[in-house]
């Protein structure tokens, strides 16, 4: 069971894989250092997709030009975004990330009916921390892709989840579904819906995990808080995946956890092909590399 991202890299250094990770629009020195850095621990190969002078640019500055690095010259956002979908098509690379793009043509791309990346599912937004004051990694979502997600919704993005950390060694991953209160009120459908997952879960219709809800956030993560509360759980203080009601409260507390709690993030797209590297604009090159590492160590391969 991995616990750290320090774990994560050793465990994918054993692996000795070298997945080809596509870069959409790779003229952003932030995204090329992380790249690279990734590039010279042997976790990926590098095909950067993009303004093809302003990356040998950055390459020189930053002396990061190497073997094995494939440039593929395209200025148009829309167009690199989908020359990284054929690529995967093809089976030319097992991953996808984001550069100096904005997102939402990006993912245009990634849910194009016809030739995108689609499972026939959902595809959620996984961000995977690392807490000083936590004993494990601890997972949020969504809180980059599904906006307002219905009940049907919400069962397939702690699906997402919970395969994520299955492939990271969890075997009985622990949710808690969040709401503001521990009961149900009709007045707050979030609480509703979070019965009916943990329903699901004893049903056997959502599977290989523990769904615990509605729960607030302090009696998932603190045991104190529970005992205080008498609240009784096997998920109190050892929860692995926190499932928010929307994507305002995942962006938020993500955001809390990084900024305020001083936490490490990883952040893919689950629920596609391939494992897609999505980090915001303000992330940095350390936020960016774990990102590379969590969706290397999770790719199929």
């Amino acid at each position: 069971m991995i616990r750290s991202f320090a774990e994560l890299e050793r465990s994918l250094k054993t692996r000795k894989l070298s997945a080809r990770i596509a870069v959409v629009c790779a003229h952003e020195e932030h995204t090329l250092e992380a790249v690279f850095q990734a590039v010279k621990e042997g976790f990926v190969l590098p095909i950067l997709i993009g303004d093809a002078p302003k990356i040998a640019e950055l390459l020189q500055k930053h002396q990061l030009a190497g073997e094995n690095v494939e440039i593929i010259a395209e200025t148009d956002e829309t167009k690199a975004a989908e020359k990284s979908v054929q690529l995967v098509n093809d089976g030319a690379a097992q991953l996808i990330m984001k550069g100096l793009i904005q997102t939402t043509n990006l993912l245009k791309a990634v849910v194009n009916k016809e030739n995108g990346l689609g499972l026939g599912g959902v595809m959620s937004h996984i961000a995977v921390n690392e807490v000083p004051n936590y004993h494990k990694l601890l997972l949020t979502t969504d809180g980059g892709m599904v906006m307002y997600p219905n009940l049907e919704q919400k069962k397939a993005i702690i699906e997402n989840a919970v395969q994520i950390l299955h492939k990271l060694g969890y075997q009985q991953p622990k949710v808690g579904v969040l709401a503001a209160v521990e009961k149900v009120n009709p007045k707050m459908p979030e609480t509703v819906d979070a019965q009916q997952l943990s329903e699901m879960n004893k049903a056997g219709l959502i599977r290989n995990c523990l769904v615990e809800g509605p729960i607030s956030y302090d009696l998932c993560l603190s045991k104190e808080s529970a005992a205080i509360k008498n609240y009784q759980s096997p998920i109190t203080g050892e929860v692995d995946i926190l499932a928010v009601p929307d994507i305002a409260v995942g962006n938020i507390l993500g955001k809390s956890l990084i900024y305020s709690a001083q936490a490490k993030m990883a952040g893919i797209i689950a629920g596609a092909k391939v494992p897609i590297i999505l980090t915001s604009r303000g992330a940095s090159v350390e936020e960016k590399y774990l990102s590379i590492v969590l969706a290397a160590a999770v790719t199929r391969q």
